[in-house]
């Protein structure tokens, strides 16, 4: 017995240990990611078009959402250890590039491909299969739900860090710095512990035993899966949108520099909270209507925050209530992914979902910085923010989330065959 609860001793150390660096890591990665759009202003100011860095953003924004499959395969096969590691390394290196390199080079390879490659293996497509596979699957939506909390705070720290860098020294002075950050991600990653604790409760029902290209090809064919893929591209829209434009957007308004990167703290403290509530909702809800009701809430406060006049008032609300509903799809989606398709292939099954997401973000940050090139403005950005929530709504609320297996004795009982459970 004394030897029994020693190694459950050792495994919940281990996984409470490797729990806390999945945080660290989450917070270094989104914290530096969400606070982009800081450097939009003073870049502007030196000659650099909305465009020409919206571009750059959507790059990074569709290099990540592309990569994150097959960066997810090398972390279903080897382990994301090695993966979190050597992308941290790229991260790092991509802001040094851009630091480095004024113009298109340095924006679009550096802030877009390497740091994009980076992002894919170091934010949550890589940590929500660690975390859900290093706990049992009562405290799945919980867990990924506090990790992904975690990793909202760093945008309370680095944003405000980055503006004051910016302020006080320069852009270049923030990214080198930025870089240092982003290194420091390899490091605690070499901390972890190797391998990857998986406890007997937490083994998958029988699709896990499918190979890959079987199980790719079930959920190509799953209707939910689709539906749920289609409308987290309008989660990216909105916030990539969000996050680069809505700076700039106040300073065209009259508002002060500083109240942007007050407007992205904000939103990565209440983001912690939201993120931490609905992981605790959806493991007592429906996680397809809680992850509907978010795309419908998103698109009823960018209503409000539109139709009203813009003050600091009505820009610190705004960012508390969307920052609430920020990342609160990631428990959601990664629940979803989960109970559907079991674990074994999570990290692949969640990156195909979250290249739509990315697909999404490529098009909101694009069609912000184009609209504003064209009209001055970001009204036309704002109307299409509203059609697209509205859409992703309608997607989501009737999703079929029954597994593979529950929908094959679906269709057999419909056609009325007799069907033994294998």
């Amino acid at each position: 017995m004394s030897d029994a609860v020693a190694a459950s001793s050792r495994l919940i150390s281990r996984t409470g240990f490797l729990l806390l660096m999945s945080a660290i890591i989450l917070t270094l990665s989104s914290g530096i990611r969400q606070s982009f759009g800081l450097f939009l202003p003073p870049l502007a100011a030196l000659g650099v078009t909305a465009s020409a860095y919206s571009f750059a953003i959507a790059l990074q924004a569709i290099t990540w959402g592309a990569s994150q499959p097959f960066v997810g395969m090398l972390a279903d096969r080897w382990g994301s250890r090695p993966v979190l590691i050597v992308s941290g390394l790229i991260y790092a290196a991509g802001l040094l590039v851009m630091a480095a390199i004024f113009g298109p080079i340095g924006l679009d390879v550096g802030g877009g491909l390497m740091i994009g490659l980076g992002i894919a293996g170091t934010n949550l497509g890589i940590l929500m299969g660690l975390v859900s596979r290093a706990v049992t699957p009562e405290k799945r939506s919980q867990a990924v739900g506090a990790i992904a909390a975690a990793g909202s705070l760093g945008t309370i720290a680095l944003a405000p860090l980055a503006q004051w860098l910016i302020d006080g020294w320069d852009w270049c002075m923030a990214l080198v710095t930025f870089a240092a950050v982003a290194g420091s991600m390899a490091l605690f990653a070499v901390a972890m512990p190797k391998g990857e604790p998986v406890p007997s409760d937490v083994k998958a029902a029988d699709e896990e035993e499918r190979p890959l290209g079987e199980m790719l090809r079930i959920a190509a064919r799953h209707p939910g899966y689709l539906a749920m893929t289609a409308a987290f591209f309008a989660c990216g829209f909105q916030l990539m949108f969000i996050n680069t434009h809505l700076p700039s957007y106040l300073v065209m308004c009259g508002m002060s520099p500083g109240l942007g990167a007050t407007a992205l703290g904000v939103i990565g403290l209440c983001n912690a909270i939201g993120t931490y509530v609905f992981g605790l909702l959806g493991a007592r809800y429906s996680q397809k209507r809680l992850l509907a009701l978010v795309y419908l809430l998103r698109t009823v406060f960018i209503i409000a925050f539109i139709s009203l006049p813009v003050s600091p008032t009505t820009t610190l609300v705004f960012a508390a209530a969307m920052g609430f509903l920020w990342l609160s799809v990631a428990p959601l989606v990664s629940g979803l992914v989960g109970r559907v398709f079991g674990l074994k292939y999570f990290a692949t099954l969640y990156g195909f979902v979250f290249l739509s997401h990315q697909v999404g973000s490529f098009a909101g940050v694009m069609l912000g910085g184009l609209t504003f090139d064209l009209t001055g403005t970001y009204e036309t950005a704002w109307l299409a923010l509203i059609a697209i929530g509205a859409l992703a709504f309608a997607l989501q609320w009737p999703m079929d989330d029954r597994t593979p297996d529950q929908r094959a004795r679906g269709a057999a009982r419909h056609k009325g065959w007799a069907v033994t459970p294998a």
